[in-house]
């Protein structure tokens, strides 16, 4: 998939936590087999749905866990015919940024 080129480049750019994952969404959406694509944050046991891009089209929903150093931070979802093993490494590769999403109470962070 181009969606991981895209989204490795987006990690390589170094931008902000947010616009790194609104770029992993739009790479995820602009595959010819995804209509849609978000990330979820879990805050207190409630996920929260974050950056987004295309047209949701929930009843073909394929949802994976985003972990950091063993701990659920969130979820990368996407609508369309995807492999569950692509998205496992798309969720690996943004888990830091997931966290920063997540919780860091304004403090400064860093990886």
């Amino acid at each position: 998939m181009d969606a991981l080129a895209a989204i490795d480049r987006a990690l390589d750019d170094g931008d902000e936590a947010d616009d790194v994952l609104r770029s992993v969404v739009a790479a995820l959406a602009a595959e010819p087999a995804v209509t849609w694509a978000g990330i979820l944050f879990l805050d207190d046991g409630t996920l929260t749905l974050g950056p987004e891009s295309g047209k949701a089209e929930a009843t073909s929903r394929v949802t994976v866990p985003v972990t950091y150093r063993g701990t659920v931070v969130g979820e990368l979802a996407v609508d369309g015919d995807v492999e569950t093993t692509f998205l496992n490494r798309v969720a690996e590769r943004i888990a830091t940024h997931v966290l920063l999403g997540w919780d860091t109470g304004g403090e400064a962070w860093e990886p």
